[in-house]
């Protein structure tokens, strides 16, 4: 079984931008507004761009630490 490399799927453009454009369909299909559609796809955006902020600046910080991301390391 292939294993999911999550940090790539969660810092991939594609994916939020497929989320935000789900979501905003289904609030105009559910007869929302178009503005209230806009407003969530901003907000799924901007919460894009901080979890791929956050994520890069962790294997930044990891990376510049000389963690590996071996299962042996022991934090106390």
């Amino acid at each position: 079984m292939k294993k999911i490399n999550w940090t790539r799927k969660l810092t991939s453009r594609k994916l939020w931008t497929a989320v935000a454009s789900f979501a905003s369909m289904m609030i105009v299909a559910a007869g929302g507004a178009e503005s209230t559609a806009a407003q969530v796809t901003a907000l799924i955006m901007a919460g894009a761009t901080v979890v791929a902020y956050i994520i890069g600046e962790g294997l930044t910080d990891a990376a510049n630490a000389g963690w590996e991301g071996k299962e042996d390391v022991d934090i106390e």
